[in-house]
Order: structure tokens, then C-alpha cells, then sequence
């Protein structure tokens, strides 16, 4: 993959240092996987992890927020850096490459994301917990383009900007699953690309290929 042009802000490589947090996820992770989330009780997470069940509700409000630990962060890291985002820099360029800087996911974290999806799409639960975290993500989004552009949040075009992005990242999150040749940056960059020179006929020609 070319270099980024220069000034813009490298992507983050490798998995961020594991927390209490990051640690329940992946516990939790697995015993979903391997006895079913309805079955696995949050004391169980809890006693897996060594820890209490206090601690478990400190860091998460319910079960099924336990999955969405990166994902929250995340967010939280693309709202800062957008909160940070020159003036002059134009707005769908400011959001990609937040959204480059804040990802982490490589070609080997595919397994434990494709376990992730598998639940989300067959536990109506967890499946009902993911419209709140996208609308977070999509949140982060318009309020960056309402504040940059001076109108209020719920008006066309910071809506019109904020779907637009999660849905392009969210397609490209599903090809980069399926395919797991490469990290998932690669396809976010192309697709926030693509949208921002309009999916003209001129960018919509080839997929990424891996490095």
C-alpha cells in the first residue's frame, strides 16, 4: 500500500495493552462462543477473569455491552481527534483519517471478529445492543460536521455525512472479514475515498489489493 501523504497521522498497528476491560471481553467472548450467550452468566465472566462481579459492572452496564469494549474506545478516539482536526482541513478528509488513525485491526484479528459478527447476527440481544454503539459511532460524525459547518445536528447534511461514513465503513468492514488479506485500514481508506470524490466512475474501477 502507497505511504500516506505526508502530515496525516499514522494508523495504529498492533492491539492497544489489555485492560480489565479488554481482558472480560475476550473472556466473555469465548464462553458466548462456547456455551451460548443466553447461558453464559456474568459471574461466570467475572470468576473466569479473577474478578468480582462488582468489577465486571464497573466497566460494563450489561452482558451484552461487554462485546463492544473496542468499538466504544474506538469512538471515543475518533471524537477526540476530530475535536483536534485543523479548520482548514476539508471535512470528509478530516474524517478518514480519524477513522485511519483510530483503527487497529489486522488480517489475524479476522477469527475473533468473524466470532464477534456470529453472535451479533444470531442473538437478538446483542443485535438490538449494536443499533446504540452504531448510532455512537455515527454520532461522533455529525456532530463534527455540524460544528464545522455551523448547523445544527439534526439538519440534512450533518445526517447526510455521518450515515454516509458508518455505512461505507461498515461495507468495508465486511469485505476486509471476509477477505482478511490485509489490515482492515486498507479498505476503509479506499471506501472513504470513494466517497469522497462522490463514487465517481473514475475511483469505482478495482477493489484494494493487499501489499
Amino acid at each position: 500500500m502507497s505511504a500516506e501523504p505526508a502530515g496525516e497521522p499514522r494508523p495504529r498497528r498492533g492491539r492497544p495493552r489489555g485492560t480489565s476491560a479488554r481482558q472480560l471481553e475476550e473472556i466473555a467472548l469465548r464462553l458466548f462462543t462456547e456455551q451460548g450467550f443466553h447461558e453464559t452468566t456474568v459471574d461466570q465472566i467475572a470468576a473466569s477473569a479473577g474478578v468480582s462481579r462488582r468489577t465486571f459492572f464497573r466497566y460494563y452496564d450489561a452482558k451484552s455491552d461487554v462485546l463492544w469494549n473496542e468499538f466504544d474506545s474506538e469512538v471515543d478516539t475518533i471524537r477526540e481527534l476530530l475535536a483536534d482536526t485543523p479548520d482548514g482541513l476539508p471535512v470528509l478528509e478530516a474524517v478518514r483519517r480519524a477513522v485511519l488513525a483510530a483503527n487497529h485491526y489486522r488480517a489475524e484479528d479476522v477469527p475473533e471478529l468473524r466470532m464477534r459478527m456470529n453472535l451479533l447476527s444470531t442473538v437478538a440481544e446483542l443485535a438490538a445492543s449494536a443499533t446504540r454503539h452504531y448510532d455512537d459511532w455515527e454520532r461522533a460524525v455529525i456532530s463534527f460536521v455540524a460544528h464545522r459547518t455551523g448547523q445544527p445536528e439534526d439538519s440534512l447534511y450533518p445526517l447526510a455525512v455521518g450515515r454516509a461514513v458508518l455505512a461505507t465503513c461498515r461495507a468495508a468492514y465486511e469485505r476486509w472479514s471476509a477477505r482478511a488479506d490485509a489490515d482492515l485500514t486498507l479498505y476503509l481508506d479506499a471506501g472513504l475515498r470513494a466517497l469522497a470524490a462522490g463514487f465517481s466512475d473514475e475511483v469505482l474501477t478495482a477493489e484494494p489489493e493487499a501489499p
